[in-house]
């Protein structure tokens, strides 16, 4: 049974990962379900310590360094006060 979920990510992400989707001829659902099971699957195998990353998603890297002390909540509501103001 599918079930809906909502994610917040970096606007050029979702674009890059929406032209891979239709380069593949896959929904983009589809495709992150899948990287999901990958990790999944990935939890259950033993004596693996490390997860590995795909080469797509590897692709998807910005280069933008979050800081560790990042109080997203107050970013996100700042920005919601910016876009509604």
């Amino acid at each position: 049974m599918d079930t809906k979920l909502t994610l917040k990510l970096d606007k050029y992400v979702i674009e890059q990962a929406k032209v891979y989707a239709a380069a593949q001829n896959r929904s983009l659902s589809r495709i992150i379900e899948a990287y999901l099971k990958t990790l999944v699957n990935h939890e259950q195998l033993k004596g693996e310590d490390e997860i590995q990353i795909s080469p797509f998603i590897k692709s998807m890297e910005t280069g933008t360094k979050i800081p560790v002390d990042l109080d997203y909540k107050t970013e996100f509501l700042s920005h919601l006060e910016d876009k509604h103001d």
